[in-house]
């Protein structure tokens, strides 16, 4: 039997909450809705549609999950949201589902999305993500694992942020961005590597050095070399390979792909000197 409900919350009788399921008041738990262990509804939130919620979850107060997407045209169609363990869901964060069906959105696990947040149909979010207030990711957005989006900003439908990626505030992104970068400014542009992400991650360590260099080489190659994209590429593709060149590569010619909206550009070569500069000082 399901404990730890407020009085006046709202669950329908077909939900399936773990009995170790926290419920606030005035929430609303429609049919389809599947709640792991020791997760935590606040006040007011609404888990509707078909959404399977894994286990040590926080949803704060007011969030709306696995509603229909906001999209003139709805379906109705049997269409999942999926949110994986401990992650933060902060205040008035939508989640919505797809008009597609069989069609998934997908929230990973350990991910922080801050207040005010809006993931579209289709999107998916991997793991360890932050993501700050009043953010709306569009469509089929993909964020990779350890990526930082700081906050009021708009990522396009269909675009793909990397892993390791950091986005500085007040953004709009309308390309993909790749793995390891910094992206900033109106409109936005990949400044450098995102070097502190890079450390926390630990590959400043000594044993990882050869690959911070090596990354460091492909950045230059991409957006300080004056070469053409397809040059650019051909010659990261000759750098000695580690995990995260292989994974960089791929994302790269990923990007030239059916479908996808192509790289953001940097800050240009008039400015690599400054930003070299930049980067001796904080290595």
């Amino acid at each position: 039997m399901v404990t730890l409900l407020h009085p006046t919350a709202t669950i329908h009788p077909n939900a399936e909450l773990h009995p170790t399921v926290q419920v606030g008041a005035h929430a609303i738990i429609g049919a389809n809705v599947k709640v792991g262990p020791e997760t935590v509804i606040g006040p007011n939130v609404v888990l509707d549609g078909w959404t399977e919620i894994g286990a040590r979850n926080q949803i704060f107060p007011g969030a709306a999950i696995g509603v229909e997407p906001q999209d003139p045209i709805t379906t109705g169609a049997h269409s999942l949201v999926k949110i994986g363990d401990d992650n933060q869901i902060r205040e008035y964060v939508t989640i919505s589902r797809s008009n597609r069906a069989d069609e998934v959105t997908v929230l990973g696990d350990r991910n922080m999305l801050m207040a005010y947040i809006h993931v579209a149909q289709g999107c998916v979010i991997e793991n360890n993500v932050v993501i700050a207030n009043a953010v709306i990711l569009g469509e089929h957005v993909h964020v990779e694992s350890r990526a930082f989006i700081s906050g009021v900003g708009e990522i396009h439908p269909f675009v793909h942020v990397g892993r390791l990626v950091m986005v500085a505030f007040m953004h709009q992104i309308t390309r993909d961005i790749p793995p390891y970068m910094l992206v900033e400014g109106q409109p936005a542009r990949v400044r450098s590597l995102n070097r502190v992400g890079l450390k926390r991650a630990g590959l400043a360590a000594e044993k990882e050095g050869q690959v911070m260099q090596t990354l460091r080489t492909a950045f230059r190659l991409l957006y300080r070399s004056g070469c053409s994209l397809e040059q650019s590429l051909e010659k990261i593709e000759s750098l000695p390979d580690n995990e995260h060149l292989l994974h960089l590569k791929q994302f790269l010619r990923d990007s030239q792909g059916e479908g996808r909206r192509g790289l953001t550009p940097g800050k240009g070569v008039e400015n690599s000197r400054r930003d070299l500069m930049l980067s001796a000082l904080e290595e």
